[in-house]
Protein backbone atom coordinates (compact mmCIF):
# COMPACT_ATOMS: atom_id res chain seq x y z
CA UNK A 1 0.00 0.00 0.00
CA UNK A 2 1.41 3.30 -1.22
CA UNK A 3 1.82 6.61 1.07
CA UNK A 4 -1.15 8.97 0.44
CA UNK A 5 0.34 12.52 -0.37
CA UNK A 6 -0.36 15.19 2.15
CA UNK A 7 -3.77 16.92 0.55
CA UNK A 8 -4.75 20.34 1.49
CA UNK A 9 -7.02 20.85 4.75
CA UNK A 10 -10.73 20.95 3.22
CA UNK A 11 -12.32 24.70 3.15
CA UNK A 12 -14.41 25.44 5.82
CA UNK A 13 -16.68 28.19 6.09
CA UNK A 14 -14.81 29.26 9.67
CA UNK A 15 -12.14 29.57 7.43
CA UNK A 16 -13.45 31.67 5.12
CA UNK A 17 -14.19 34.36 7.54
CA UNK A 18 -17.53 33.23 8.84
CA UNK A 19 -18.23 32.00 12.80
CA UNK A 20 -21.51 30.67 13.01
CA UNK A 21 -21.20 30.09 16.46
CA UNK A 22 -20.70 33.83 16.94
CA UNK A 23 -24.04 34.31 15.37
CA UNK A 24 -25.60 31.47 17.26
CA UNK A 25 -24.27 33.28 20.78
CA UNK A 26 -25.55 36.67 19.56
CA UNK A 27 -28.83 35.27 19.63
CA UNK A 28 -28.99 33.77 22.70
CA UNK A 29 -27.38 37.43 24.27
CA UNK A 30 -30.39 39.22 22.83
CA UNK A 31 -32.86 36.89 23.75
CA UNK A 32 -33.57 38.57 26.87
CA UNK A 33 -33.82 42.46 25.84
CA UNK A 34 -36.03 41.00 22.38
CA UNK A 35 -38.61 39.50 25.18
CA UNK A 36 -38.95 42.56 26.77
CA UNK A 37 -40.74 44.09 24.16
CA UNK A 38 -43.37 41.71 24.15
CA UNK A 39 -46.51 43.22 23.73
CA UNK A 40 -50.33 42.04 22.65
CA UNK A 41 -50.45 40.67 19.48
CA UNK A 42 -46.85 39.37 19.30
CA UNK A 43 -46.63 35.60 18.50
CA UNK A 44 -43.61 32.90 19.25
CA UNK A 45 -40.16 34.40 19.58
CA UNK A 46 -36.61 35.02 18.10
CA UNK A 47 -35.82 32.26 15.99
CA UNK A 48 -37.97 31.18 13.64
CA UNK A 49 -38.12 31.45 10.01
CA UNK A 50 -40.57 34.47 10.32
CA UNK A 51 -42.87 36.40 12.87
CA UNK A 52 -46.35 36.51 13.56
CA UNK A 53 -48.46 39.32 14.70
CA UNK A 54 -51.78 39.23 15.94
CA UNK A 55 -53.64 42.22 14.98
CA UNK A 56 -57.21 41.16 16.32
CA UNK A 57 -54.70 40.46 19.54
CA UNK A 58 -53.61 43.82 19.17
CA UNK A 59 -56.91 45.56 19.83
CA UNK A 60 -57.63 46.52 15.85
CA UNK A 61 -61.23 46.29 13.95
CA UNK A 62 -60.06 47.37 10.60
CA UNK A 63 -56.79 48.12 10.18
CA UNK A 64 -54.57 49.20 7.48
CA UNK A 65 -50.86 48.26 7.60
CA UNK A 66 -48.23 51.21 7.88
CA UNK A 67 -44.58 50.19 6.77
CA UNK A 68 -41.21 51.77 7.05
CA UNK A 69 -37.93 51.21 6.43
CA UNK A 70 -34.67 53.48 7.05
CA UNK A 71 -31.19 53.16 8.52
CA UNK A 72 -28.50 55.23 10.73
CA UNK A 73 -26.37 56.76 7.86
CA UNK A 74 -23.29 58.03 8.13
CA UNK A 75 -23.82 58.92 12.22
CA UNK A 76 -22.75 54.90 12.38
CA UNK A 77 -18.87 56.31 11.56
CA UNK A 78 -19.15 58.26 14.44
CA UNK A 79 -20.29 55.51 16.79
CA UNK A 80 -17.29 53.13 15.51
CA UNK A 81 -14.63 55.82 14.98
CA UNK A 82 -15.81 56.35 19.11
CA UNK A 83 -16.06 53.17 20.16
CA UNK A 84 -20.02 54.13 21.59
CA UNK A 85 -22.31 51.40 19.69
CA UNK A 86 -24.96 52.01 22.71
CA UNK A 87 -27.45 54.55 21.42
CA UNK A 88 -27.33 53.99 17.44
CA UNK A 89 -30.14 51.20 18.06
CA UNK A 90 -32.08 53.76 19.12
CA UNK A 91 -31.12 55.86 16.64
CA UNK A 92 -32.69 53.10 13.68
CA UNK A 93 -35.50 52.63 15.58
CA UNK A 94 -36.74 56.47 16.18
CA UNK A 95 -36.11 56.97 12.71
CA UNK A 96 -39.03 54.31 11.18
CA UNK A 97 -41.76 54.37 14.23
CA UNK A 98 -41.23 58.37 14.04
CA UNK A 99 -42.34 57.84 10.70
CA UNK A 100 -45.16 55.70 11.51
CA UNK A 101 -46.70 57.78 14.05
CA UNK A 102 -47.06 60.67 11.28
CA UNK A 103 -49.60 58.88 9.55
CA UNK A 104 -51.36 58.08 12.30
CA UNK A 105 -50.29 54.54 12.90
CA UNK A 106 -49.29 52.60 16.32
CA UNK A 107 -46.19 50.84 16.02
CA UNK A 108 -46.02 47.20 16.52
CA UNK A 109 -42.88 45.06 15.83
CA UNK A 110 -40.02 45.53 14.53
CA UNK A 111 -37.15 44.23 12.66
CA UNK A 112 -33.40 44.84 12.14
CA UNK A 113 -30.60 43.69 10.07
CA UNK A 114 -26.97 43.63 11.10
CA UNK A 115 -24.01 43.40 8.39
CA UNK A 116 -20.02 43.13 9.10
CA UNK A 117 -17.53 41.72 8.09
CA UNK A 118 -16.78 39.76 11.29
CA UNK A 119 -19.12 39.79 13.88
CA UNK A 120 -18.19 41.28 17.49
CA UNK A 121 -20.63 39.85 19.52
CA UNK A 122 -20.15 42.40 22.41
CA UNK A 123 -20.45 45.49 20.07
CA UNK A 124 -23.57 43.67 18.08
CA UNK A 125 -25.43 43.12 21.28
CA UNK A 126 -24.70 46.37 22.91
CA UNK A 127 -26.52 47.68 18.92
CA UNK A 128 -29.00 45.50 19.74
CA UNK A 129 -30.47 45.93 23.26
CA UNK A 130 -30.56 49.98 22.35
CA UNK A 131 -32.71 48.77 19.29
CA UNK A 132 -35.08 46.68 22.23
CA UNK A 133 -34.85 49.81 24.85
CA UNK A 134 -36.38 52.41 22.07
CA UNK A 135 -38.78 49.61 21.16
CA UNK A 136 -39.99 48.92 24.24
CA UNK A 137 -40.52 52.99 25.00
CA UNK A 138 -42.52 53.01 21.65
CA UNK A 139 -44.66 50.12 22.86
CA UNK A 140 -43.28 47.98 19.82
CA UNK A 141 -42.14 44.66 19.67
CA UNK A 142 -38.65 43.61 18.47
CA UNK A 143 -39.81 40.25 16.60
CA UNK A 144 -36.77 39.18 14.82
CA UNK A 145 -34.15 40.52 12.54
CA UNK A 146 -31.20 39.25 10.44
CA UNK A 147 -26.86 39.52 11.58
CA UNK A 148 -25.39 38.82 8.29
CA UNK A 149 -21.01 38.25 8.85
CA UNK A 150 -19.95 39.22 5.18
CA UNK A 151 -15.85 38.86 4.89
CA UNK A 152 -14.48 41.48 2.68
CA UNK A 153 -17.41 43.85 2.73
CA UNK A 154 -16.41 45.76 5.12
CA UNK A 155 -13.52 47.25 6.82
CA UNK A 156 -12.64 45.70 9.86
CA UNK A 157 -14.83 46.88 12.70
CA UNK A 158 -17.36 48.58 10.47
CA UNK A 159 -21.00 47.66 10.59
CA UNK A 160 -24.30 48.72 9.16
CA UNK A 161 -28.16 48.63 10.19
CA UNK A 162 -31.21 49.01 8.84
CA UNK A 163 -34.05 48.30 10.40
CA UNK A 164 -37.84 47.80 9.01
CA UNK A 165 -41.45 48.48 11.46
CA UNK A 166 -44.87 47.84 10.75
CA UNK A 167 -47.44 49.49 12.58
CA UNK A 168 -51.20 49.50 12.19
CA UNK A 169 -54.13 52.08 12.01
CA UNK A 170 -57.93 51.92 12.11
CA UNK A 171 -59.48 53.11 8.44
CA UNK A 172 -60.67 56.12 9.44
CA UNK A 173 -57.86 57.27 11.39
CA UNK A 174 -54.91 57.70 8.90
CA UNK A 175 -52.92 61.31 9.14
CA UNK A 176 -52.60 63.64 7.34
CA UNK A 177 -56.75 64.41 7.02
CA UNK A 178 -58.37 67.51 7.39
CA UNK A 179 -55.35 69.89 7.09
CA UNK A 180 -56.46 72.94 6.13
CA UNK A 181 -56.22 76.97 5.60
CA UNK A 182 -55.46 78.32 8.91
CA UNK A 183 -53.86 75.64 10.88
CA UNK A 184 -51.26 76.05 13.59
CA UNK A 185 -47.87 74.82 13.25
CA UNK A 186 -46.30 73.48 16.67
CA UNK A 187 -42.81 72.46 16.60
CA UNK A 188 -41.37 69.79 18.82
CA UNK A 189 -37.84 69.99 20.03
CA UNK A 190 -35.34 67.66 18.96
CA UNK A 191 -32.62 65.90 21.18
CA UNK A 192 -29.66 66.99 18.78
CA UNK A 193 -28.67 66.71 15.09
CA UNK A 194 -30.78 62.86 15.50
CA UNK A 195 -29.69 60.81 12.06
CA UNK A 196 -29.63 62.89 9.25
CA UNK A 197 -26.57 64.88 7.49
CA UNK A 198 -23.53 63.18 9.20
CA UNK A 199 -21.42 63.46 6.16
CA UNK A 200 -21.62 66.52 6.38
CA UNK A 201 -21.15 66.93 10.41
CA UNK A 202 -18.26 64.50 9.69
CA UNK A 203 -16.39 67.10 7.27
CA UNK A 204 -17.22 70.07 9.65
CA UNK A 205 -15.33 67.84 12.54
CA UNK A 206 -12.68 67.39 10.07
CA UNK A 207 -11.57 71.00 9.67
CA UNK A 208 -12.42 71.99 13.16
CA UNK A 209 -9.41 69.65 14.16
CA UNK A 210 -11.02 67.70 16.81
CA UNK A 211 -11.46 64.25 17.66
CA UNK A 212 -14.14 62.39 19.07
CA UNK A 213 -12.27 62.07 22.57
CA UNK A 214 -12.19 66.05 22.57
CA UNK A 215 -14.52 68.27 24.91
CA UNK A 216 -17.80 68.93 23.07
CA UNK A 217 -16.92 72.66 22.33
CA UNK A 218 -20.86 73.31 22.81
CA UNK A 219 -21.95 70.94 25.36
CA UNK A 220 -20.12 71.26 28.83
CA UNK A 221 -19.51 67.26 30.22
CA UNK A 222 -19.31 65.39 27.07
CA UNK A 223 -16.68 64.38 24.62
CA UNK A 224 -17.41 65.98 21.04
CA UNK A 225 -18.50 61.84 20.21
CA UNK A 226 -20.80 61.59 22.80
CA UNK A 227 -22.45 64.88 22.27
CA UNK A 228 -22.90 64.04 18.69
CA UNK A 229 -24.14 60.56 19.39
CA UNK A 230 -27.25 62.24 21.58
CA UNK A 231 -30.30 59.29 19.92
CA UNK A 232 -33.13 60.74 18.24
CA UNK A 233 -35.75 61.49 20.41
CA UNK A 234 -38.91 59.21 20.11
CA UNK A 235 -41.99 60.93 19.30
CA UNK A 236 -44.49 57.65 19.61
CA UNK A 237 -46.17 58.59 22.66
CA UNK A 238 -46.79 62.26 22.36
CA UNK A 239 -47.86 61.82 18.74
CA UNK A 240 -50.32 58.91 19.42
CA UNK A 241 -51.62 60.83 22.61
CA UNK A 242 -52.32 64.01 20.77
CA UNK A 243 -53.83 61.97 17.58
CA UNK A 244 -56.22 59.64 20.23
CA UNK A 245 -58.02 63.01 21.68
CA UNK A 246 -59.00 64.14 18.08
CA UNK A 247 -56.14 67.24 18.26
CA UNK A 248 -54.10 66.79 14.90
CA UNK A 249 -54.84 67.42 11.32
CA UNK A 250 -50.66 66.10 10.18
CA UNK A 251 -47.51 66.03 11.62
CA UNK A 252 -44.24 65.75 9.47
CA UNK A 253 -40.97 63.86 11.09
CA UNK A 254 -37.94 66.69 10.52
CA UNK A 255 -35.63 64.06 8.79
CA UNK A 256 -33.35 64.45 6.17
CA UNK A 257 -34.45 67.97 4.05
CA UNK A 258 -35.40 69.43 6.92
CA UNK A 259 -38.24 71.43 7.26
CA UNK A 260 -38.36 72.68 3.53
CA UNK A 261 -38.11 69.59 2.54
CA UNK A 262 -40.62 67.26 4.89
CA UNK A 263 -42.98 70.00 5.62
CA UNK A 264 -44.24 70.24 2.07
CA UNK A 265 -44.71 66.35 1.66
CA UNK A 266 -47.89 66.54 4.30
CA UNK A 267 -49.98 69.53 2.32
CA UNK A 268 -52.67 68.90 0.68
CA UNK A 269 -52.55 70.91 -3.15
CA UNK A 270 -52.89 74.46 -3.15
CA UNK A 271 -51.56 75.10 0.75
CA UNK A 272 -48.78 75.97 1.66
CA UNK A 273 -46.65 76.57 4.96
CA UNK A 274 -45.32 80.26 6.46
CA UNK A 275 -42.81 79.92 9.35
CA UNK A 276 -41.44 82.31 11.61
CA UNK A 277 -37.53 81.70 11.45
CA UNK A 278 -36.91 83.48 14.73
CA UNK A 279 -39.91 81.76 16.88
CA UNK A 280 -37.56 78.73 18.07
CA UNK A 281 -34.11 78.62 20.01
CA UNK A 282 -31.38 76.84 17.69
CA UNK A 283 -29.77 74.87 20.02
CA UNK A 284 -26.07 75.34 20.27
CA UNK A 285 -24.82 72.09 18.33
CA UNK A 286 -26.19 73.64 15.49
CA UNK A 287 -24.78 77.33 15.38
CA UNK A 288 -21.00 75.13 16.19
CA UNK A 289 -21.57 73.92 13.27
CA UNK A 290 -22.48 76.47 10.93
CA UNK A 291 -19.91 78.76 12.48
CA UNK A 292 -17.34 75.96 12.29
CA UNK A 293 -18.02 74.89 8.70
CA UNK A 294 -18.89 78.21 7.92
CA UNK A 295 -22.21 76.89 6.43
CA UNK A 296 -24.88 78.82 5.02
CA UNK A 297 -28.43 78.97 6.68
CA UNK A 298 -30.37 77.73 3.87
CA UNK A 299 -27.87 74.90 3.72
CA UNK A 300 -28.31 74.28 7.69
CA UNK A 301 -32.00 74.36 7.35
CA UNK A 302 -31.88 71.94 4.02
CA UNK A 303 -29.48 69.44 5.69
CA UNK A 304 -30.19 69.56 9.39
CA UNK A 305 -33.46 69.11 11.69
CA UNK A 306 -31.75 73.19 13.29
CA UNK A 307 -33.71 72.28 16.41
CA UNK A 308 -37.81 70.94 15.54
CA UNK A 309 -38.00 67.06 15.22
CA UNK A 310 -41.53 67.22 14.62
CA UNK A 311 -44.17 69.51 13.45
CA UNK A 312 -48.08 69.31 14.53
CA UNK A 313 -50.39 70.41 12.39
CA UNK A 314 -53.68 71.49 14.39
CA UNK A 315 -56.63 73.83 14.24
CA UNK A 316 -56.54 73.85 18.17
CA UNK A 317 -53.21 75.12 19.04
CA UNK A 318 -53.88 76.08 23.10
CA UNK A 319 -55.58 72.53 23.83
CA UNK A 320 -52.39 70.65 21.95
CA UNK A 321 -50.00 72.93 24.45
CA UNK A 322 -51.68 72.26 27.25
CA UNK A 323 -51.84 68.12 26.37
CA UNK A 324 -47.46 69.26 26.24
CA UNK A 325 -47.17 70.97 29.41
CA UNK A 326 -49.51 68.21 31.25
CA UNK A 327 -47.37 65.36 29.73
CA UNK A 328 -43.86 67.24 30.42
CA UNK A 329 -42.95 68.55 26.84
CA UNK A 330 -42.98 71.92 25.32
CA UNK A 331 -43.69 73.12 22.10
CA UNK A 332 -43.75 76.32 20.25
CA UNK A 333 -45.93 77.60 17.75
CA UNK A 334 -44.09 78.22 14.20
CA UNK A 335 -46.12 79.04 11.34
CA UNK A 336 -49.42 78.52 10.34
CA UNK A 337 -51.20 76.75 7.09
CA UNK A 338 -51.97 79.52 4.01
CA UNK A 339 -53.23 79.22 0.91
CA UNK A 340 -50.42 79.42 -1.52
CA UNK A 341 -48.59 77.92 -4.68
CA UNK A 342 -45.28 78.39 -2.65
CA UNK A 343 -45.02 75.40 -0.26
CA UNK A 344 -42.41 76.76 2.05
CA UNK A 345 -41.84 80.33 3.30
CA UNK A 346 -39.97 81.96 5.91
CA UNK A 347 -41.44 85.38 7.22
CA UNK A 348 -37.82 85.92 9.02
CA UNK A 349 -34.59 84.37 8.54
CA UNK A 350 -33.47 81.89 10.84
CA UNK A 351 -30.20 82.86 12.89
CA UNK A 352 -27.48 80.99 13.57
CA UNK A 353 -25.54 83.13 15.13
Amino acid sequence: MTDQPNLPQGASYAQAGVDIEAGDALVDAIKPAAKATNRPGTMGGLGGFGALFDLKAAGFTDPVLVSCTDGVGTKLMVAIEAGKHDEVGVDLVAMCVNDLVVQGATPLFFLDYLATGKLSIQDAATVVQGIARACSESGCALVGGETAEMPGMYAPGHYDLAGFSVGAAERGSLLPAGIREGDTLIGLASSGVHSNGFSLVREVVRRSGLSWSDAAPFESGKTLGEALLTPTKLYVTTVLNLHAKGLLHGCAHITGGGLPGNLPRVLPEGLGVRIDGASWDIPAVFKWLAATGQVAADEMLRVFNCGIGMVLVTSEPEKVLEELAANGESGVRMGEIVRSENTYELTAPVSFA
